[in-house]
């Protein structure tokens, strides 16, 4: 579901914010890691290039990432 939202042509926002904001803090950290795995790119990375603004701001501290 993430990397559809990321890649497919514009991004999914609904999909991408669902699928972030549903998860606990232990599940996100899984599927941070299966992310990885799977596409050799970190979440974090994979979102920044896409979105932008302060959505991008939101979605990166719901991931953990710090500036």
């Amino acid at each position: 579901v993430l990397r559809n939202a990321i890649k497919n042509f514009g991004t999914d926002e609904d999909g991408l914010t669902r699928v972030i904001v549903t998860r606990a803090e232990k599940d996100l950290r899984e599927i941070k890691e299966l992310y990885y795995k799977r596409n050799s790119v970190h979440l974090e990375d994979a979102v920044s290039k896409e979105i932008s603004g302060d959505y991008k701001k939101f979605i990166l501290t719901l991931l953990g990432k710090q500036d």
